[in-house]
């Protein structure tokens, strides 16, 4: 294994969940200088999770549970506005949670051809619940 869930995580993971949660913000109607106020990005950072140049290898929407979480943090974000370590934390243990449900081991399995999920199991059996 030449790659870690934690490196494929913060590679690929929670930069894909910051790009679904832009794109929550946008359909909501929010400018893309507002939603870089809420998110404590860049404007720039936002066109490009928008532009799907940043974020893009995992599509958030295809897991459900996931989606409707980011989606309950996005209304939370609008009302409440939490700092960037608010956010930041959220992102995080979304993100453990993707890798504890096995969502992560096949993006994995094509980053690291080493890995092979039927035989791994580490992450299921750390953060799985």
């Amino acid at each position: 294994m030449k790659t870690n869930a934690f490196e494929v995580a913060s590679r690929y993971v929670y930069p894909s969940l910051r790009r679904r949660l832009v794109e929550l913000l946008y359909e909501k109607g929010l400018k893309q200088t507002k939603i870089a106020e809420l998110l404590h990005i860049t404007q720039s950072a936002v066109s490009r999770y928008l532009n799907m140049d940043r974020g893009a290898l995992v599509d958030i929407s295809k897991f459900p549970d996931i989606d409707t979480e980011l989606r309950s943090f996005a209304d939370e974000i609008i009302r409440k506005k939490p700092d960037e370590y608010c956010i930041h934390r959220r992102l995080i243990e979304i993100s453990l949670k993707m890798i504890g449900k096995g969502y992560i081991c096949s993006l994995h399995a094509k980053i690291d051809p080493e890995v092979n999920p039927s035989e791994c199991g580490v992450c299921l059996e750390l953060f799985g619940g």
